[in-house]
């Protein structure tokens, strides 16, 4: 009996030890919503930009412990698990990541510890090559350590099943990573600040330049984190350069102050949904052949807010078969048309100009195709940007403009159009933007006179404010 109840003390111990372990305690009480948001995505490429202390490492070392372990809440779990932790250096790793797999790493589950450098009787104290670890599942999970400063070549030749980057790691190492993970289709995920500007990493990922569905992304700052005490995260930001601020606390890449729309923010994005049929306002289209041609479908409420809705954006094709996409997405939004059956579009005024073979202008060939197209839309680069500005961002009040997750074109050049020299934009990756400001400048006239709302209309509008909201 006696044995028995030391038994039980012991399990109780071990009970209360385990509740009370820094895993067991992680996103408890206080939760970190967006650290919450990071493990519950299930995409393959996931990255976290993040200001210092904002919790960003925290939320990588627990999603590698999870996986290893075989107890991620909201993956499905293996067996016999092996991943990679990248570092830019040994320092780092032993000072940042290690550290922190090795807080949220019971010593009790850890079967062996192979070191680079030190003594695995104090592995925090040296460089970890890899660590073993015992998988609930009943196999056994490999956690290694990678270092960017061994070069590329290190980092070749073994199957993985995912891959962490602890900062932004050098293009061709992410390359390489990418495909270690290729045959067990795993996954790869990040954690940084963006420190190095308009690197490779806002390309393929915040612009997400290859309209990837499995890249998805966070902003993190210290407000986000609800252990940091606020008056002090107040003032630290009154202590350092706004320019500074922008990737420290806000994680965000620095060099914002070029952008044309740096009032474009995640709340001008919203996720598809069914809009009433009588918010369907115009269709704007930037022509090209060789180059993208850029299509959108644009919707109003009776508030003014413009809402993005589809889009059509390919290059290298003719007329005959951009019209027959335009007209097979208008024909699924059930888009109005004329009392002809025709499809109106407003399009830039050089398309009246011939084709090579100097018969047919292109508005003429799109007429052809039953579209019919306005050419007298308001080129005026300095207006249609200050109208776009105003509507992203308005002095007071929720945004005025909101673009569909699935327009990827229009976000991406959103994010990438930049201020040339002088007042002008660099003419580059703009085609969406072009017949973004066609249709912002064709609102002018219609600005003046709202016709009154129905009811039912007051109704919808309500309904619509909550979704948003």
């Amino acid at each position: 009996m006696k044995e028995i109840l030391t038994r039980i003390k012991q399990i109780e111990q071990e009970e209360r030890r385990r509740l009370e372990s820094p895993l067991a305690r992680y996103n408890k009480g206080k939760v970190h919503v967006k650290q919450m948001a990071f493990h519950k995505c299930l995409k393959r490429n996931r990255w976290v930009f993040g200001g210092n202390r904002s919790g960003k490492t925290e939320c990588g070392a627990v999603e590698t412990v999870w996986l290893a372990r075989g107890i991620h809440p909201y993956r499905q779990n293996l067996a016999n698990v092996s991943c990679w932790v990248v570092s830019l250096s040994q320092q780092v790793q032993r000072d940042v990541a290690q550290q922190k797999i090795l807080y949220y790493l019971d010593k009790s589950w850890i079967k062996e510890i192979v070191m680079s450098n030190g003594s695995k009787a104090s592995p925090e104290y040296g460089v970890i090559d890899y660590i073993i670890v015992d998988n609930v599942l009943g196999g056994t999970s490999k956690i290694a350590f990678k270092s960017c400063e061994a070069g590329r070549e290190k980092f070749q030749g073994t199957s993985l099943d995912f891959v962490w980057f602890d900062e932004e790691p050098p293009l061709d190492i992410y390359e390489e990573c990418r495909m270690r993970v290729l045959d067990r289709q795993g996954h790869v995920f990040g954690t940084m600040t963006p420190l190095k500007g308009l690197s490779w990493v806002y390309d393929e990922i915040y612009l997400n330049s290859h309209n990837s569905k499995e890249v998805w992304y966070e902003f993190m700052e210290w407000s986000d984190n609800p252990y940091l005490n606020q008056s002090e995260v107040e003032l630290m930001s009154e202590s350092i350069s706004a320019e500074m601020l922008e990737s420290r606390r806000y994680g965000r890449f620095t060099a914002s102050y070029g952008l044309v729309y740096p009032e474009f923010s995640e709340l001008n994005v919203i996720e598809p949904r069914e809009l009433p049929t009588d918010w369907q306002d115009g269709i704007s289209i930037d022509p090209g052949l060789n180059n993208p041609l850029s299509c959108h479908w644009y919707m109003r409420d009776y508030d003014g807010n413009v809402y993005v809705v589809a889009e059509h954006y390919e290059a290298g094709r003719d007329v005959v078969y951009h019209a027959a996409r335009i007209k097979e997405i208008s024909q699924r939004l059930n888009w109005k048309r004329d009392k002809f059956g025709r499809i109106s579009a407003l399009m830039d005024s050089a398309a009246n100009q011939r084709t090579l073979n100097g018969i047919k202008s292109v508005a003429e060939l799109f007429n052809e195709q039953g579209i019919t197209v306005n050419t007298r839309v308001n080129k005026s680069i300095f207006f249609g940007i200050n109208k776009v500005k105003a509507m992203l961002k308005p002095l007071s009040g929720p945004p005025k403009l909101y673009i569909f997750s699935n327009c990827l074109n229009m976000i991406r050049e959103i994010k990438g159009y930049f201020w040339g020299n002088g007042d002008a934009p660099i003419k580059r990756d703009d085609h969406a933007m072009d017949e973004l400001r066609y249709y912002v400048c064709s609102l002018t006239d219609k600005e003046e006179a709202k016709p009154e709302k129905t009811w039912v209309q007051k109704d919808k509008e309500k309904l619509m404010k909550r979704l948003r909201r």
